[in-house]
């Protein structure tokens, strides 16, 4: 089982000013301690599990791509986009243009977005839940051929275009992973057997009802369901004193008997470095092995 950190909160103790040099020694810190990703939120606001909107938000592919240059082995990925917020091709070229300067680091986290306050508050438009949805299948579609050898046009439900011409392409092969966020039981998961390479669920109680409904969705896709990484989001915590830790690794252990291949979460103390490194000796290394 792989771990990934996510950088859920950008409001560190000192300050904006010094935000780039602590985000690089944090991202530093986790690729070397094992992290399997390293993720941010793609939201223009704070949301309210992490603090009020107020609180510092970075643009998330330019922080990407500036995590890109402090790390070597680490995944990339936005935890996840909303469809709304950009143009398919726009999106497409910015985690090509991550796949390439990270030497084939980056994933596409994708879904059909949800923060209603924040797309209002500047001024972009907010689609009906029908149309966020169709926003979605329009933007998978159009990843796959612009990460192909077809640079003919797009013609989709809301999106067209003339020549979906990508270079240089992605260094992954046959593209970027393409990680679909949500556990919507009709359209998500479907959308996940049929155009996705992993999932990302809720650690919550309805797990593995949420994965038997992928499985079915994949036999009706004709898709192999082991072919799906399978991700969830939880917190990471291990207690400001380590005590917290055994938990942490049970709830680990329980997660891979289902299935699970990596579980992110923001863990509560980053960037206090420490926090990191007990990862790095008490939690990744059994987390590798499970």
């Amino acid at each position: 089982m792989k771990l990934g950190l996510h950088l859920a909160q950008q409001t560190y103790p000192n300050g904006p000013a010094a935000l780039g040099a602590d985000l690089a020694a944090t991202a530093r810190a986790a690729d070397e301690a094992g992290f399997g990703y390293l993720s941010v939120m793609d939201h223009f606001f704070q949301i309210s599990r992490y603090g009020p909107p107020e609180h510092e938000m970075l643009e998330a592919y330019t922080t990407l791509g500036f995590l890109a240059a402090h790390t070597s082995q680490v995944k990339l990925l936005t935890l996840v986009s909303g469809v709304i917020y950009r143009h398919p091709g726009l999106l497409a070229k910015a985690i090509t243009t991550l796949d390439v300067l990270s030497g084939g680091r980056a994933v596409l986290g994708l879904g059909a977005g949800w923060n209603e306050e924040e797309a209002r508050g500047l001024g972009m438009r907010y689609p009906s839940t029908k149309e966020r949805f169709e926003q979605l299948e329009d933007a998978l579609k159009y990843v796959h051929q612009m990460w192909s050898s077809d640079d003919s046009g797009f013609s989709g439900t809301h999106v067209t275009a003339e020549r979906l011409l990508n270079v240089p392409q992605a260094l992954s092969r046959p593209h970027p992973p393409i990680m679909i966020g949500g556990g919507g039981e009709k359209k998500t998961l479907r959308f996940v057997a049929k155009y996705g390479d992993a999932c990302n669920l809720i650690a919550g109680p309805d797990l593995e009802h949420k994965l038997s409904v992928l499985r079915a969705h994949c036999e009706a896709e004709g898709r192999d369901y082991s072919e799906i990484t399978k991700t969830v989001a939880m917190w990471l915590d291990t207690g400001t004193d380590g005590s917290s830790t055994g938990a942490l690794l049970e709830e680990l252990e329980r997660l891979s008997g289902l299935g699970i291949d990596a579980v992110l979460g923001w863990v509560p103390g980053v960037p206090d470095l420490s926090v990191i490194e007990r990862f790095a000796t008490d939690v990744i290394p059994v987390a590798n092995k499970l």
